[in-house]
């Protein structure tokens, strides 16, 4: 049987691209296109497809977020993040979405072909210089205990930011400015001994097991 796929990219380009290259293999089939998330869940309830490929940032919010909700459907799409932006708070979040795979679109045209192939058999692959630097900045977790000098929303942020969640996600959860939470982070981070939130999200992940 083929192997179902869902393009989920705001740029029609982009999406025209892909499915060129990959309805060229006889064992993959492209049966569906979404330009957002709204819509991608709405095509992907339709369509059912076994692989979704999915664009970190789309107009009317995130990949991460978008492999949240397509995995939460009843027989939901594993994910394949493909971005441009070699971003590792991104990778950490679609790792923690659920997402089996995470790739820069630099990616040769057949290493796309054989993720696709890998993430719709259930293994998971991921872009090797970004996890290789998120790993990096996990060697140095924050101690247990300094936890204690963090206040109690200090502490919902951190949860947050655990959760894969953006300033602006954070700002609406809490009903705060996201200024204030850009504060709580930077003092959470601080306090943590921490300079990137994603060592945060990395800890909160290995804390929570």
């Amino acid at each position: 049987m083929s192997v179902r796929v869902l393009l989920v990219d705001d740029h029609e380009v982009v999406r025209r691209g892909l499915r060129e290259m990959l309805d060229d293999e006889d064992d993959i089939e492209v049966v569906a296109e979404a330009g957002g998330v709204a819509e991608a869940v709405v095509r992907a309830g339709a369509a059912r497809p076994d692989v979704a490929v999915v664009d970190v940032q789309l107009p009317d919010g995130s990949g991460v977020e978008l492999c949240k909700r397509l995995r939460a459907l009843p027989d939901g799409p594993r994910c394949l993040v493909l971005t441009a932006f070699d971003d590792e708070e991104a990778l950490v979040g679609a790792i923690m979405a659920g997402a089996s795979g995470y790739l820069l679109k630099q990616v040769r045209g057949q290493d796309l072909v054989t993720a696709v192939r890998e993430v719709a058999a259930g293994r998971s692959l991921l872009d090797p210089v970004t996890t290789a630097r998120v790993l990096d900045r996990m060697r140095r977790p924050a101690e247990p205990d300094v936890l204690a000098g963090l206040t109690d929303q200090e502490r919902r942020v951190l949860e947050l930011i655990g959760e894969g969640m953006s300033n602006r996600q954070i700002a609406e959860r809490l009903f705060v400015a996201e200024k204030t939470v850009k504060n709580y982070v930077t003092a959470v981070l601080a306090k943590l001994g921490m300079e990137r939130r994603t060592q945060a999200a990395a800890w909160v992940a290995r804390r929570s097991r």
